[in-house]
């Protein structure tokens, strides 16, 4: 089987399936990965927004709760008593000291030793004006690392009496124990751990919970011109409550070091009365993350699809191969039968188009063997007829042959008539005059006898002529107007008559067969005005008429003669008849008695003749 489709259909219709099923699936798969990719990077910008959005509401549920246990706990006296009631009623908090209006620890879990002076501290000094968040430097090794993995990071605030004196600042522990279920399941992703930062910012953007590198620095990262896929984001934020504080948008930011990562923002929600300072909630994540997940399933899209499209191909390229079974078969039977190896096509059953077509087939063969046999006949018939016509045509050529000899007798006996008779005929009335000077009159017999031998030359120059004329063929090499004209002056010179010629381009361009005997018929005239008709002018006209008839007229106004006589003996009108009739041409003769003669010799030039004679003027 080839695989080329310019010698195979099969091939051609398994490739142009192929074709298709790979192209659509391509355009499929890249069709469904954009769209899966871009689903994919809205739910992961809605699961971060929904992330963020969450911690925030948790650590402002987190500080609404200690503030209100606080609130709680601020009439108990001494201080430590309110330390151990907030930490045995709300154990779940993770209470962590307690210090003086002076910065003395006074109470804690530990974490900071008792009796450690704490005024320095951010979180006291802070802590005294109002709630404070960020991290709680304990000193305490374990502790303190266990602090630090939590992405909420420690909160102070005061404890003040009925009348708003501060008494102490108490510490706690904001850990993930208030994180919701919802927080839980989607913080567990497929990301490796670290790829999100999770970090809290003041109103100033300055970091207060997040990575010792960007404690109390201000975030640096600059708004890029990515676009950010905010559908996603609209959405969650359309579903909040419009009461609420207006999160932002979750955009591109790029830091200094040139990394690139997706930012969403959510404020922290407290109590109105503890007057929060702005606290917001930061979640990023790199760019290539944010898009690894939709790259990864853009091109598990495209593999499938394009396997899918291998599969189809293959499926379709035997379902083609199965479908032009039958115009295989057809197509092998008409070989066979081309080869001679089979006499009849093998039509197949059923009436579809493979079916059809064999039937045509199958009826063409029997219509072509039956004109064969037709034609076989009657090329056997024909064959009888060639051969018929063969022996005929061989008869007639033998008859032409011929027919072609007693032409050139005819002829022969035309130039003899016009050459040596006419020169026989003067030296025998040389002689009869010479027998007659002899007896009445001796005394001019010599000169008579010059005479004679002039006439006898005359005759012999006459012959000499001819013979050279039958060797050569001037006609043939000039045309019948160059080779007239010359005639015509040799005899007038030869003469003395006066003499007028006179012939058109075309006509004296014209030089096979007939222009001969055209110059044959206008030879003989002359030499018949020479010896007869006792001119003293002679025109002859060679002209084209109607661009088909080639017409020599001759006049001469010598004493003329009775055309209606027969005379005896006398070859030379008959000469030139029959050389008329030779070549299908008209002859007309006029005259009469003393009124002189006009010869005029009418020939028809076929299409095929005048064609050369008008590419020989245009090329002249």
């Amino acid at each position: 089987m080839t695989v080329d489709p310019r010698r195979s259909l099969v091939a051609g219709l398994i490739w142009l399936v192929v074709a298709l099923a790979l192209s659509f699936a391509c355009a499929a798969s890249l069709w469904a990965g954009r769209v899966a990719r871009e689903i994919v990077v809205q739910q992961h910008v809605r699961r971060l927004l929904l992330e963020t959005d969450q911690l925030g509401s948790d650590l402002g549920q987190s500080v609404s709760a200690r503030l209100a246990a606080a609130r709680t706990a601020r009439a108990a006296a001494p201080l430590e008593r309110t330390f151990a009631l907030l930490a045995a009623q709300y154990a779940d908090q993770g209470w962590i000291a307690l210090a003086d209006e002076a910065g003395t620890v006074i109470a804690g879990d530990g974490s900071l030793p008792e009796g450690a002076s704490v005024a320095a501290a951010p979180w006291f000094s802070r802590g005294r004006e109002r709630p404070w968040i960020g991290i709680v430097e304990t000193g305490v090794g374990e502790a303190k690392a266990n602090r630090r993995s939590s992405p909420l990071g420690d909160l102070s605030l005061p404890l003040r009496d009925a009348s708003g004196r501060t008494l102490g600042v108490i510490a706690t522990h904001l850990t993930w124990r208030w994180v919701t279920r919802d927080l839980l399941r989607l913080s567990a992703g497929p990301e490796p751990a670290g790829t999100v930062q999770t970090l809290i910012l003041d109103a100033d953007n300055r970091v207060i919970v997040g990575p010792q590198t960007l404690l109390n620095r201000r975030w640096q990262g600059i708004p890029t011109r990515d676009p950010p896929p905010i559908e996603a984001a609209e959405a969650v934020l359309a579903a909040r409550d419009p009461a609420g504080p207006t999160a932002e948008v979750p955009r591109f930011e790029s830091l200094p070091g040139g990394q690139i990562v997706l930012v969403a923002r959510s404020p922290v929600i407290v109590d109105p009365d503890a007057a929060a300072p702005g606290w917001q909630v930061q979640l990023s994540e790199p760019k290539e993350r944010v898009y690894w997940r939709a790259n990864a399933l853009a091109e598990r899209i495209l593999w499938i699809s394009v396997c899918l499209g291998a599969a189809t191909a293959l499926v379709g390229a035997l379902g083609a191969r199965h479908l032009t079974n039958r115009l295989r078969r057809l197509t092998r039977s008409a070989a066979s039968v081309g080869r001679n190896e089979i006499e009849r096509i093998e039509v197949p059953a059923g009436r579809d188009e493979v079916a059809q077509l064999a039937r045509a087939f199958a009826k063409v063969l029997d219509d072509l063997r039956s004109e064969r046999s037709e034609l076989l006949a009657l090329s056997s018939e024909l064959e009888r007829r060639v051969a018929v016509r063969t022996r005929e045509v061989e008869r007639l050529a033998e008859e032409s042959r011929y027919a072609a000899i007693v032409r050139e007798r005819l002829k022969i006996a035309r130039d003899l008539h016009d050459t040596l008779a006419h020169s026989m005929m003067a030296m025998l009335s040389e002689v009869r005059l010479l027998r007659k000077l002899q007896v009445h009159e001796p005394a001019a017999l010599a000169d008579e006898l010059v005479r004679a031998e002039e006439v006898a030359h005359e005759g012999l120059n006459e012959a000499r002529t001819a013979i050279a004329q039958m060797r050569l063929n001037a006609v043939r090499d000039t045309g019948l107007g160059p080779a007239l004209a010359k005639a015509f002056g040799r005899f007038i010179d030869r003469t003395g008559l006066i003499g007028e010629f006179a012939s058109d381009d075309e006509a004296a361009r014209f030089g096979d067969e007939r222009a001969e005997t055209l110059f044959r018929i206008s030879e003989e005239a002359l030499r018949n005005i020479e010896r007869h008709a006792m001119a003293t002018r002679v025109t002859v006209t060679l002209a084209m008429n109607h661009d088909t008839h080639v017409t020599l007229q001759i006049e001469d106004d010598g004493i003329g003669f009775d055309t209606g006589l027969s005379r005896p003996g006398h070859f030379g009108l008959v000469g030139l008849r029959e050389q008329a009739q030779l070549m299908d041409a008209e002859l007309r003769i006029r005259s009469a008695p003393n009124e002189g003669t006009t010869l005029s010799v009418t020939l028809r030039i076929a299409p095929e003749v005048l064609w050369p004679l008008a590419a020989a003027a245009h090329s002249a």
